[in-house]
């Protein structure tokens, strides 16, 4: 469906020039044949590895080959006047160091956090008296228990004791997320020295281990068992087992009951905002405001930034040392090192010469799992949506579960694995697992008056179609309309309020934001890809097997979200090594 005409004749929001652009206009602003360092890509772990190395004062350049910075963590106004956060959505991982090293307050980050949270509506008969039950969790525990006693009162008293359990794992895993893995290798074969360093990558292991104590066993088990197993054990009412459940699969080609989708539940549960564990917020203006403050840290330093800038290829001089790169143009533009935040298999599949890279290397790379679920739909709507389980106030303003992350077809953790097992066969979902947002709720900047921006993030719908079909214009509207029919029957009239929409399927985010097979945390946050084999086993300390480059994205350790954590951890190991060059 193209943008409807329908409401959108009004004034288009403005859109002022950001802060890094005005500051770059002068003499950062031109590109100087050579840096200190050269980043690949503006993604946010891009935009954080470039300000943190700027500020430790190594000459930083970015390149970006979109219109726009910010990878997947963009704003987008692809219909007039209702402005997207198109790929992600939500805040919730950045790093409490990182908000506060690059000072992103002070360079116009503003958050609304968001409590209650959680939305789930039920699709059940009501009465007149008495609507469709739901679920609303928030961070009151007195009125969490209110509302799952609705569905289990043994349920509403486990519950705290569930968020106190997870929040000590929790407190476990953070020290891991802030620091290379342990550098295996140092310790086997390196020099005394080498060892001895290696030997300090040891204590935030320890530390876990510490923390967890005698209950090692049953959290290993939530590490590594299907989250199903783990929630069987804690609940006894779907509902709520399906809405926990939503956060082990989301974004990952997984079921409830793939071994192993406990942790990707702990990364969506681990984020702190503003000194609020667990917080998920909306960035006032879409999340590349995010990113527009990451790069206003990095501008203000010295570091530049360049859009429409392509590196074709990753310069490597006859010693087998990285010495710059090569834009698509021709130009050439030298460095001392190259951090790439594009993922693995573009860095070392495309980049770089294939003729100093490991053949064993290259295969494990292109072995790496980027299966992905997701379809994004970004919907522009002409009022609220009005769910018969909560049915809107007189004046349609947004109520307390608008702002929420709103869970269709999560009724039954069995529809969720339904719907994947289409996917596995090659099918989109007959009954997709739905995340519908609202961010105008609480930032009434993104769409004009009365009118809102709906985020549609749903699973499952394969990379590739059965018999090796490709998504065409039909197949993805088809798709889209039975997202939409399925938010008709909790939300009536939700069909008849869109004015546009903007379909992105995995080959899509693939090619838009470069996600590899359309993964949004470039490549899977499965067990085997963690950790010590992020993105693969004896390269887990963000250096590569080409001497001067550096992976700093998403397919490094610890992985996806809008963390900043790969960007950070990075520029700290190449400000390390460039001491010692």
């Amino acid at each position: 469906m193209a943008a409807s005409g329908r409401g959108l004749s009004r004034a288009l929001h403005s859109t002022p020039c950001p802060a890094w652009k005005r500051v770059q206009s002068g003499a950062n602003g031109c590109l100087k044949p050579e840096y200190d360092a050269v980043v690949i890509g503006a993604g946010h772990n891009g935009l954080v590895a470039a300000a943190y190395l700027q500020r430790l004062g190594v000459n930083t350049a970015v390149f970006e080959r979109r219109h726009v910075i910010g990878g997947a963590a963009v704003t987008e106004e692809i219909i007039p006047g209702f402005k997207f956060s198109r790929a992600s959505y939500l805040l919730s991982l950045l790093r409490p160091q990182i908000y506060t090293d690059l000072e992103l307050k002070k360079h116009g980050l503003k958050l609304h956090l968001r409590n209650p949270y959680s939305f789930t509506p039920m699709l059940e008969e009501g009465t007149l008296s008495k609507p469709p039950r739901s679920l609303l969790l928030g961070t009151d525990v007195a009125e969490n228990q209110k509302q799952i006693s609705q569905f289990s009162r043994k349920d509403a008293q486990a519950f705290p004791r569930y968020e106190e359990f997870m929040k000590r794992l929790v407190l476990a895993i953070d020290p891991l997320l802030d620091a290379a893995p342990v550098d295996i290798a140092a310790l086997q074969h390196g020099s005394l020295l080498q060892r001895l360093r290696a030997l300090s990558t040891l204590r935030p292991l320890l530390k876990a281990g510490r923390t967890l104590g005698a209950q090692l066993p049953q959290y290993y088990e939530v590490l590594t068992a299907p989250i199903s197993k783990v929630l069987d054990q804690w609940f006894e009412s779907e509902p709520l087992k399906a809405t926990l459940a939503t956060d082990a699969v989301i974004g990952a080609m997984t079921s409830p009951h793939t071994p192993g989708s406990g942790y990707v539940l702990l990364h969506h549960v681990m984020g702190s905002l503003e000194g609020m564990q667990g917080a998920w917020s909306y960035v006032q203006g879409g999340m590349g405001a995010l990113s527009d403050a990451i790069a206003s840290s990095a501008t203000a330093h010295g570091a530049s930034i360049f859009t429409e800038k392509t590196v074709a290829k990753v310069q490597v001089n006859s010693e087998g040392r990285v010495q710059g790169v090569v834009l698509q143009g021709g130009e050439e533009v030298r460095s001392r090192v190259v951090l790439s935040c594009a993922s693995p298999q573009v860095t070392f599949l495309e980049l770089t010469p294939q003729e100093w890279l490991p053949g064993a290397f290259v295969k494990r790379i292109s072995q790496l799992d980027t299966q992905s679920p997701v379809t994004k739909i970004n919907v522009a709507v002409d009022r609220l949506p009005n769910f018969q389980a909560a049915p809107n106030a007189p004046g349609d303003q947004p109520q307390a579960h608008h702002q929420c992350s709103i869970h269709l077809n999560c009724e039954d953790t069995l529809l969720l694995h339904q719907a994947f097992e289409d996917a596995k066969g090659g099918l989109p979902s007959q009954r997709p697992m739905i995340e519908l947002c609202i961010p105008s709720s609480l930032d009434p900047t993104l769409a004009p008056t009365g009118c809102h921006v709906v985020s549609l993030f749903t699973q499952y719908t394969p990379y590739t179609l059965a018999g090796g079909k490709v998504w065409d214009e039909q197949k993805k509207n088809t798709y889209a309309d039975k997202v939409f029919d399925c938010i008709e029957a909790y939300a009536p009239g939700f069909k008849r309020s869109v004015l546009g929409r903007d379909i992105l399927t995995p080959q899509d985010l693939e090619r838009i934001f470069g996600l590899p097979g359309g993964n949004i945390f470039h490549g899977a946050m499965s067990l085997d890809q963690l950790y010590f084999a992020r993105p693969v086993p004896q390269h887990s300390d963000y250096r590569c097997p080409v001497q001067g480059l550096y992976l700093c994205g998403s397919g490094a350790h610890p992985g996806g979200g809008v963390m900043g954590a790969a960007g950070r951890n990075a520029a700290h190991i190449v400000f390390r090594d460039l001491k010692n060059m």
